[in-house]
């Protein structure tokens, strides 16, 4: 008896990590194991995940047995594209909507871009299926696809798409997808106060420009407000408050260079464009981000969680207003942070690049 204990206080002792200055002790478990790229999940219950493997795999984990959901659509794997965001319609119990972001063929040409479609499941099996959004055109390029999915209040659906590696054509440019904010009515209607329908050649859908390649997507609960967060080059990740019709600024003005450490521009502000409020140099490569409004976590509440790929940690934002006033490094060395949520009951879960699942544990 006297190993076993020991044993597994050598073992919690090895999943705790600490940060002095929150006053707090991040202990962990293991709840959905063997995942390679959970680049998303949502709880159907507290007991009951859906969850998305970029390769193109949609698990229904529930009550520690994993089913794999048949009946998707083409997804092309392509350098980060894949089956990418997920979510629930907020009416979800009523309806049965669910909604993925993922990387398709969308016109003729070879290569992908990022689409948006909705669904229903039963018995294992998709149904329903209706396609809300197809990006185009097509590219081979492997990068920046983006995409999160976030509903507000009146049940407008948000996605965001990343430039497809062209940032000096899509971006700034609202006739043509990429480096976008988008803003649907739940069926794929256009919201007519969308800032752009009475442009003739824009794409309506539109809701912001000027971005690079946002893979994290949040409503602040104090203000309501829908943040960001987006990868920069080398340096220049950026948090940024996203307001109907304005521009991000990217790449006409960064705090990020060329990759080689050559510059692309002598801007971090330009007039015309949105500061963001805040950026990073170096890099910590972001992805997932979620406001903690659970009592569970009395220390956490009301700051901003974010995972780290690049640094392999979870990265805290304490928050005042809408400045960033503090930063914590939480969970180092357990793996590329991906995907984050907080379950119905309030606990807050990550989704660890080949590891899996992981509960955080308040003390």
């Amino acid at each position: 008896m006297k190993k076993i204990l020991s044993l597994i206080s050598i073992l919690l002792l090895n999943l705790s990590l600490y940060s002095n200055d929150l006053n707090i002790e991040t202990n962990y478990e293991i709840i959905v194991p063997d995942l390679n790229i959970p680049w998303s999940f949502v709880f159907i219950t507290e007991n009951s995940i859906l969850i998305t493997e970029k390769k193109g795999e949609l698990i229904h984990f529930e009550n520690g047995i994993k089913k794999t959901i048949s009946g998707l659509p083409e997804i092309i794997d392509l350098g980060q594209g894949g089956l990418l965001d997920i979510e629930l319609h907020p009416k979800y119990k009523e309806n049965g909507w669910i909604y993925i972001t993922y990387a398709s063929s969308n016109d003729e040409r070879s290569g992908a871009n990022t689409s948006l479609m909705r669904f229903k499941i039963k018995n294992n099996t998709i149904t329903n299926k209706e396609l809300l959004y197809s990006a185009t055109p097509n590219s081979k390029k492997g990068q920046h696809f983006g995409s999160r999915i976030l509903f507000d209040n009146n049940d407008n659906v948000y996605f965001s798409i990343g430039d497809r590696g062209n940032r000096n054509v899509n971006p700034q440019n609202i006739k043509r997808d990429g480096g976008k904010i988008y803003r649907l009515e739940d069926d794929g209607a256009i919201p007519i106060d969308n800032p752009f329908v009475m442009d003739r050649y824009s794409k309506k859908a539109i809701f912001s420009y000027g971005h690079r390649n946002p893979q994290g997507m949040a409503i602040n609960p104090l203000t309501n407000e829908l943040w960001i967060h987006e990868h920069g080059p080398k340096g220049g990740d950026e948090i940024n408050i996203i307001n109907s019709g304005k521009n991000y600024g990217w790449p006409l003005a960064s705090y990020g260079v060329n990759y080689i450490g050559t510059k692309f521009t002598d801007k971090t502000s330009l007039s015309g464009t949105e500061n963001p409020i805040h950026y990073w140099v170096p890099s910590i490569a972001p992805s997932g981000m979620i406001f903690v409004d659970s009592d569970k976590y009395p220390n956490w509440k009301n700051n901003l969680l974010i995972g780290s790929l690049k640094f392999e940690y979870l990265h805290m934002c304490v928050i005042k207003g809408n400045s960033i006033i503090k930063e914590e490094k939480l969970l180092e060395g357990i793996g590329r942070v991906r995907s984050l949520e907080i379950s119905p009951s309030g606990f807050i879960y990550v989704g660890v690049e080949n590891l899996g699942i992981i509960k955080i544990i308040p003390n």
